[in-house]
């Protein structure tokens, strides 16, 4: 399926967006595949910060509406000469994994460019890295980093026995710097030692399901890791409720817009003309962070702290909703 019409040229539709080609389809785990784009011209692409992800456009959803969801990219970030993720399929149905997985040699795609909230630190003096399933694509990303530049690093990689996606990659990368797990109990028997024993310095990466992500940070808070140490990345928030209509205020503006049930207050805005930059639209990156002036807030996205969610000055508009009939903007 050709999913966009000028593939015989390297198009760029905006500054953030890139037209690639699919040049490789594979199944890397059950249910898993990897999809390799390439710029159509044999260019090389923009560079990449290790852990860095790319927004696809994935069709629509059922009422129309475009759909876009981003995955972390897994190859090299030195001009590489593709850009690579692996999707999980998504059984129910959800997010755009089942439209990843339909993708052909020789498909369109438009794709952002790089854009990364789960960098690594380069004055770490040590990197923990975590991974649960196919949370591992990022960690991957960063492994292969660390490996190239000679940094010193660790990998603890959790999946159910014989679904390991990326697994001989990581092999072949780390060495005895990888350490697997296939039981909840043996991966935290593991990881309770460890995050006690790591040198001054150390900075601790994880990525996966959201409960492996809030224990484990919750457990290396109680092991004395300060929070500036500890880094995480979610999927995404995937498929929420519609929820209510509610008007949201703009008050440098002095404007009213009607956000109705199902759409989202960043959706509404830009259908209004107000530009708020945005790029994963699932309430994890923090680019679309806006100013609230009054009201409560329903807060749904995974990038605020709790302390930030309390205070109530700010939101996500990609995901988050008023908690109430009116909220007023400081827009």
């Amino acid at each position: 399926m050709t999913l966009v019409s000028d593939a015989g040229a390297a198009v760029r539709r905006s500054d953030a967006t890139l037209a690639l080609t699919v040049a490789e389809v594979a199944t890397v785990a059950t249910g898993v595949r990897h999809v390799r784009f390439v710029d159509p011209t044999g260019a090389p692409l923009p560079s990449f910060t290790p852990g860095s992800h790319v927004v696809l456009s994935c069709g629509a959803h059922d009422d129309g509406r475009p759909r876009r969801n981003s995955y972390s990219l897994t190859g090299p970030e030195l001009e590489p000469q593709s850009y690579s993720i692996s999707v999980r399929l998504d059984e129910t149905g959800r997010g755009g994994s089942r439209w990843i997985h339909a993708l052909e040699v020789g498909d369109v795609v438009e794709v952002s460019r790089p854009r990364s909230a789960f960098a690594p630190i380069l004055t770490a003096r040590h990197h923990m890295l975590v991974a649960g399933g196919i949370g591992v694509t990022p960690i991957l990303s960063h492994a292969r980093a660390a490996a190239q530049w000679g940094r010193s690093f660790e990998v603890h990689y959790t999946f159910r026995e014989g679904d390991g996606p990326h697994l001989g990659e990581l092999r072949e990368l780390c060495g005895d710097r990888l350490h697997t797990y296939h039981t909840p109990e043996e991966f935290w028997a593991a990881l309770g030692p460890a995050l006690l024993d790591q040198p001054l310095g150390t900075h601790l990466y994880v990525c996966g399901p959201s409960g492996l992500i809030d224990e484990l940070t919750r457990r290396a808070r109680g092991a004395g890791w300060p929070d500036a140490r500890i880094h995480y990345e979610h999927f995404g928030v995937g498929d929420l409720e519609p929820g209510t209509t509610f008007t949201a205020h703009l008050r440098r503006a002095g404007v009213d817009i009607a956000v109705k049930s199902g759409v989202s207050l960043l959706e509404a805005l830009e259908a209004r003309g107000v530009p708020v930059p945005n790029l994963c639209r699932q309430g994890v990156c923090g680019e679309c962070r806006i100013p609230v002036a009054d009201g409560a807030i329903e807060h749904r996205d995974l990038y605020l702290t709790d302390a930030e969610k309390h205070a109530g000055d700010c939101m996500m508009p990609c995901v988050s909703r008023a908690g109430g009939e009116r909220l007023e903007l400081d827009l």
